[in-house]
């Protein structure tokens, strides 16, 4: 059965993986990989004989706003109109769990070398890289293919070179169908977060710098905000996780704690200078009982229960995760509740903090790789290429038309039962049930889904003021190191980020003095985050080649 279908404009509407090297150097593997690419396009059919795929084996974690409501992706709206249109039948394979539970599913699939059809995976972080799951025969590389039988995404590839750019590995191997946001409105979605309500109260200011921000924090803990007699306020909550690999507070220093880009030369944040300050500062806010007890620890749980509990008066979080989440959970409780969003902090007024969250238009989650064992690509590329088409994008961004959106003045708007739930569901969760781009999948994620999922006007807000407050200069591009990188870097990292964890914990909490810092460096030094960064170093400087 064949359908046809429209074109996309190049615009759009908008651990270890136990993967063997088999002795071919990264020239070899890339060299093999485009010879066998070439034979293939030899042989391959003419793009007018290829159909649908009769069935396909896709193997994806069922996200929990969708399990919440269906058994698999065969219950999702858009599946099913997919099925009416091409025919295809899919038989979806699930991992259970969250997390290293699907890692470690993934590598023991992929170790058994019984493999599915479509792979949904980021390809991008496996250990030994995507080139290497090409080698080895667990994915193939699809250059040709897209070329041949992908007309919307070779489409769309090609008129953005930059994205293109990134769905390409250093070796020139295009290895999935990726998840793209289609907009810079759609890269922006973290930041800090702050009680407005308490703010009120306290006749104060949303804070912008960093000795702002102690101000406020202090009143949080001294002045009773939440108004029930007792010193009970939380004033801050940064997870470690946060200010490690996001940045919070630590870009108000001039850096990431973690690799970014000096203007072409990567560092490693946390042996600068800068960040024994960042340390000094989270410290005395710790010292004081500014900055929570628990940040070393706390859970999604944890983090719930101190909202809710009307203690929490900052966090860094999601804007819908975070902002819209808990003003629907406050609703009932206390009818006060407000949360804010607050610019990425700096030292300075004026000043922007030189780096906070903002994702690329491609970082390699929810992307689908084909898998050695199909054995019909052509048509798979074909069935996978439809949600990059304007009927697909439509189809996996909105739903169906007159159950999960109206088109009211061209304009894709989705129905009071996606909006207004008639069984009482949170909204990403009534459009789990209908799409996927409410958190990711083989398509390209449309800004106007976005304009209405974030229904508040503090969302809204969140996302301008906080792409504005950072310049993101120095945040590195989605680099991917060789299989040989790969394997010392990861060897480097795991006992390095253990001690690091350790040890920075044990600065903010003061159980490790300050002026053990240049020990720390020392130790950091010792384990080789030179050597890391050097490698970090070829990968950015073989992105910036591509």
């Amino acid at each position: 059965m064949q359908k046809k279908v429209k074109a996309l404009s190049g615009v759009l509407l908008m651990p270890t993986l136990l993967l063997s090297i088999v002795g071919c150097s990264v020239n070899e593997t890339s060299d093999k990989a485009k010879e066998q690419g070439e034979k293939k396009t030899a042989e391959m059919k003419s793009p007018e004989e290829v159909e649908y795929p009769d069935q396909i084996i896709y193997w994806t974690e069922l996200v929990p706003n969708v399990a919440s409501t269906s058994q698999s992706l065969n219950d999702v709206g858009a599946y099913k109109k997919l099925e009416e249109i091409t025919g295809t039948a899919v038989e979806f394979k699930h991992p259970s769990g969250e997390g290293t539970d699907i890692t470690e599913q993934f590598n023991l699939m992929v170790a058994s070398g019984k493999l599915p059809d479509v792979i949904e995976y980021n390809w991008r972080t496996v250990p030994k890289g995507p080139d290497q799951a090409i080698e080895a025969g667990t994915i193939i590389r699809l250059n040709e293919l897209i070329e041949n039988y992908a007309p919307n995404l070779n489409r769309y590839l090609n008129e953005n070179p930059e994205v293109k750019k990134m769905v390409t590995t250093d070796e020139g191997n295009i290895y999935t169908f990726p998840f793209l946001r289609g907009d810079e409105s759609l890269m922006v979605f973290m930041g800090m977060i702050l009680r407005q309500d308490w703010l009120d109260k306290l006749n104060l200011e949303r804070p912008s710098t960093i000795s702002e921000w102690e101000d406020v924090l202090t009143a949080f803990k001294n002045e009773d905000p939440n108004g029930n007699g007792k010193k009970d306020e939380i004033p801050l909550m940064v997870q470690l996780n946060d200010m490690k690999h996001i940045g919070a507070f630590v870009g108000a220093y001039g850096i990431h704690a973690q690799f970014y880009n000096d203007n072409g030369t990567v560092k490693y944040g946390s042996v600068q200078p800068e960040f024994k300050e960042f340390l000094t500062t989270m410290n005395k806010w710790y010292e004081e009982g500014l900055l929570d007890s628990d940040f070393a620890a706390v859970d999604s749980k944890l983090m719930d229960a101190k909202v809710t509990n009307n203690q929490l008066g900052s966090f860094y979080g999601f804007s819908g995760g975070g902002i819209g989440k808990y003003t629907g959970l406050m609703k009932d409780r206390n009818p006060d509740f407000k949360l804010t969003p607050a610019p990425h902090p700096s030292l300075k007024e004026g000043e922007k903090a030189a780096t906070g969250q903002l994702a690329h238009p491609y970082e390699g989650m929810h992307s689908a790789a084909i898998s050695g064992s199909a054995d019909n690509p052509e048509e798979i590329v074909k069935w996978l290429d439809f949600a990059y088409s304007e009927e697909g994008h439509m189809l996996f961004n909105f739903g169906i038309e007159g159950e999960s959106y109206e088109m009211i003045d061209g304009y894709p708007t989705y129905t009071k039962e996606m909006t207004d739930n008639s069984e009482g569901l949170p909204m990403t969760q009534a459009l789990g049930k209908y799409i996927r781009a409410s958190y990711g999948g083989p398509l390209i994620q449309d800004k106007r889904f976005l304009e209405q999922y974030y229904e508040l006007p503090e969302q809204k807000e969140s996302v301008d003021l906080w792409g504005e407050s950072a310049e993101n200069k120095i945040n590195l591009p989605p680099t991917t190191l060789n299989a040989e990188e790969s394997e010392e870097f990861n060897s480097i990292m795991s006992d390095l980020n253990t001690y690091y964890d350790e040890t920075v914990i044990r600065f903010i909490m003061g159980e490790e003095p300050l002026d053990n810092f240049e020990d720390f460096v020392a130790t950091l030094e010792g384990m080789g985050i030179q050597r890391a960064t050097e490698l970090q170093q070829a990968a950015l400087d073989r992105y910036n080649e591509r």
